[in-house]
């Protein structure tokens, strides 16, 4: 029999809570951060094995350098016009963000979310992929959209769940869908769209699409277990899938070592699947669309799926119900260290003499005013404080392709307590 001892003998076990690098009132540190040059790592042929990519994982794919330059194996080296577009794309979704936000304070909804900081992340991957390519996002991917000329004023009424609404008023404000921009509807619960985009892509290949699927989660939602589920099918099936997750630093209130960013990089997980991994400058248009060019072509030619981390910046608030100010400083989206994907983009085409300050102030000027008439004629079929909703009898409809006996009887009752037939 093993000896008794006393507890003092021992030395008692201790548990790890990970803290935060940035505090509140604090001047913004980023010394932690170890973010390579641009234009050191090579890009390996789309068939390379997954444990090619490992350096891949672990380092991090950049084509722009400080000076905003292109340069190494990942410069694709894009036509001015093609990443004028970009620009354009990626001004539009901050000047809709703000509208939207600005109409949220104002009462004429009830929620927004602003993708500021992340612009390249649904831009910049959207005209890498094919406009039929399947898209399950998170809520922060609406530079997708209208990188696929979907109608803004489409996305406002969804946002205001006014008569215009094809949703109807079902869904939460921002959880878009448009099923002929190849974008799945939205769920307000994290993590399932990856199951959803892996089992679309299985589908897609079993029938000899020619469509992949494309899914994006944030880092603190790769604790789900409906991430890992999906990696795992994604990597045995070979789906033809780029899954993407998005770390932009923050949860709702936590930092992204609370997800497990602290010992690894959160590309190294597909690594563990058997999945190609590579972690990318997210704010780095070029290199954002060189990555998820490279993981479509390896899907579409049949090697399977792709795991990309970009690695960028949540600079708002996670929402309209957050306040970032409580767990974080107010000046630290001005010290990253990575800066602001538009500026970084007008810089570098700058450079190259295919922009001007002139053109890019007139640009946001154009910008605010579509995205501000657009707002105005949204707001004509009503708002959140004011106008016209859908019925509330329609909330029956749409929910089964028959409508079963007890939703027609809930729905009569409804239609009794009017007073109608």
């Amino acid at each position: 029999m093993a000896s008794e001892s006393s507890s003092a003998q021992h030395t008692p076990t201790r548990l790890h809570i990970p803290k935060p690098h940035l505090h509140v009132g604090e001047k913004p540190d980023y010394s932690w951060l170890n973010i390579p040059p641009a234009g050191i790592l090579p890009r390996p042929p789309i068939d390379a094995e997954p444990r090619a990519t490992a350096e891949h994982a672990r380092g991090m794919i950049r084509v722009l350098d400080d000076a905003g330059t292109a340069v190494g194996a990942w410069n694709p080296e894009l036509d001015p016009e093609f990443l004028r577009l970009g620009l354009r794309t990626m001004m539009l979704t901050r000047a809709y963000d703000e509208r939207m936000n600005r109409a949220q304070r104002q009462g004429k909804t009830s929620f927004y979310m602003k993708c500021t900081g992340e612009e390249a992340v649904g831009v910049a991957q959207a005209m890498a992929l094919n406009n039929d390519d399947m898209a399950f996002t998170t809520y922060r991917q609406q530079g997708l959209l209208l990188a696929r000329d979907w109608s803004m004023l489409d996305m406002m009424c969804q946002i205001f769940n006014n008569t215009r609404d094809r949703l109807h008023g079902r869904q939460l404000p921002v959880l878009y869908s448009a099923k002929d921009a190849g974008y799945f509807t939205l769920s307000g619960n994290v993590a399932t769209q990856v199951i959803n985009a892996v089992g679309w892509a299985m589908a897609s290949a079993y029938k000899c699409d020619a469509r992949i699927a494309a899914t994006w989660i944030g880092e603190g939602s790769t604790a789900e277990a409906d991430f890992h589920y999906g990696l795992t099918f994604a990597a045995v099936y070979r789906a033809p899938i780029v899954i993407t997750v998005v770390n932009n630093q923050w949860a709702i209130s936590t930092p992204q070592a609370i997800a497990g960013g602290e010992e690894a990089t959160f590309a190294e997980r597909g690594l563990g699947h058997g999945l190609p991994s590579m972690r990318v400058d997210g704010n780095d248009f070029l290199a954002v669309w060189s990555a998820t060019k490279w993981a479509a072509d390896r899907a579409r030619a049949g090697h399977g799926a792709t795991l990309i981390e970009l690695f960028t910046y949540r600079a708002a608030a996670h929402s309209t119900s957050d306040d970032p100010s409580r767990y974080r400083p107010a000046d630290d989206w001005d010290s990253w260290p990575l800066g602001d994907p538009i500026e970084r983009l007008a810089r570098h085409l700058i450079l190259r003499q295919e922009w001007t300050e002139d053109r890019h102030a007139a640009l946001r000027e154009e910008l605010d005013e579509q995205v501000r008439t657009t707002a105005r004629e949204a707001e004509s079929f009503g708002t959140l404080d004011r106008g016209k909703m859908h019925d509330v009898s329609t909330m029956f409809e749409d929910v089964y392709k028959e409508m079963p006996w007890h939703l027609r009887e809930q729905m009569n009752e409804v239609l009794a307590d009017r007073g109608e037939d």
